[in-house]
């Protein structure tokens, strides 16, 4: 909540009418401690993950985006 990267990541997804599970990991629990065991080194909201791969924070993301990488990963 109040997270402008967290905002930016989920209007690019809701543009792109996909799907996908938010989890609110500020105050820790199960879904904190699943992103930290999926990515170890992240320390930052967002994390996105597509599938099983992590992509990264919301900068990642959008690079993706501006790549012409993300509809293929979204795809599968």
């Amino acid at each position: 909540m109040g997270c402008g990267y967290c905002a930016r990541a989920r209007r690019l997804l809701d543009g792109k009418g996909v799907d996908y599970n938010e989890f609110d990991i500020t105050m820790g629990g199960p879904e904190r401690e699943e992103m930290t065991s999926r990515a170890p080194n992240a320390r930052t909201v967002p994390q996105i993950f597509i599938g099983d791969k992590h992509v990264g924070g919301s900068d990642d993301l959008m690079a993706l985006e501006r790549e012409g990488k993300l509809d293929a990963m979204l795809q599968g």
